[in-house]
């Protein structure tokens, strides 16, 4: 079991930020987590998973263990589905192309989203119309406290949009280890509404799309809007779309007609943070060494040696902007450190 003091975060989070851990560990399996974890009972623990979805601001006091489990398996199969077990430590995208590979479907729509497996069910990551939940059996966990092991079932993980019972009453409680996906081997359930996904595909001439040409065209819009985070230090959406009542949205229709939206339910409506912070005059601007993607405002970046402190003060200052202007409160997707 080999620690290692004072080491660098830079390359294991997705904006580039070289924070540095008091003392870190790389877990390559679920014994030796529970070995760890029963050692250092009691001691500060940050969990380290893809490092996609957060924002070092200072050093981790603490000790990091970065969950690199692998290894994925068919737990179960019929004639039309299968259900797929995969390790937290596997990273999304590779897991979407080898299900892709064996002609599974669910999973095309959540194509290019970066992070690994374990951390994408506390996020309930999603993207064009369809959400981890819509694919999700079940997640073995860990329990820090005790290092007991319980499965979680889609019923218990309270998902809501970018929201599951590991961010709310179980956050920092547990370790997610595995996670399985019930995806089709026939009938594919395609999800096609989303008016970029068909003009990708129509651009091709295609009309009658299968899973490969769905997340083709997802990683086409991806690459397009949204900077590699090899070439330039993000983390994605750095905010959540807001969701308002119907009632707010006559009056923002009203000040700025040209407001687009997504309806939710008759007394919700989903309005997208990206044209609000578009719109505060915020998308591609650069402050020193960081600042707001050109192609998509919901896109912070660091340009090379940005601090996280200094990301997160822009942050503050477009949430306190769009408030001004909107009258909207925008909150982050990513989690802050």
């Amino acid at each position: 079991m080999t620690l290692i003091d004072n080491a660098s975060l830079k390359s294991l989070n997705s904006f580039g930020i070289d924070a540095k851990a008091k003392t870190f560990y790389n877990v390559p399996s679920v014994d030796k987590l529970i070995d760890i974890l029963k050692k250092y009972h009691g001691h500060p623990l940050f969990i380290l998973g893809g490092g996609s979805n957060m924002l070092l601001t200072k050093d981790i006091e603490a000790l990091v263990l970065h969950i690199n489990l692998k290894g994925i398996e068919v737990i179960s199969e019929t004639e039309n589905t299968v259900v797929v077990k995969a390790m937290a430590g596997e990273n999304w995208h590779n897991f979407v192309l080898w299900c892709l590979k064996q002609n599974y479907g669910g999973l095309e729509n959540l194509s290019l989203i970066p992070g690994n497996i374990g951390t994408a069910p506390i996020q309930n990551i999603g993207a064009y119309g369809v959400e981890l939940k819509d694919i999700f059996v079940s997640c073995e966990a860990i329990n820090i406290e005790n290092q007991t092991t319980r499965t979680f079932i889609k019923e218990e993980c309270n998902f809501g949009y970018r929201e599951s019972i590991f961010k709310q009453d179980l956050k920092d409680q547990y370790i997610i280890t595995s996670v399985n996906f019930k995806l089709t081997k026939t009938d594919h359930q395609l999800q096609t509404d989303y008016g970029v996904i068909k003009n990708e595909l129509a651009s091709h001439g295609i009309y009658n799309p299968s899973i490969h040409d769905i997340s083709n065209a997802v990683i086409a819009i991806r690459q397009s809007k949204l900077p590699d985070p090899k070439e330039i230090g993000n983390s994605g959406s750095f905010f959540k779309n807001p969701i308002i009542t119907a009632e707010e949205f006559k009056e923002l229709k009203h000040n700025f007609p040209d407001a687009p939206s997504y309806k939710i339910s008759e007394e919700y409506i989903k309005v997208p943070a990206g044209w609000l912070i578009e719109k505060a005059g915020f998308k591609g601007k650069r402050f020193k060494d960081y600042g707001v993607h050109n192609k998509q405002a919901l896109v912070l970046v660091n340009y090379g040696n940005a601090t996280g402190k200094e990301i997160f003060e822009l942050a503050q200052l477009i949430q306190k902007t769009v408030k001004w202007v909107f009258n909207i409160t925008i909150d982050t997707e990513v989690n802050i450190f």
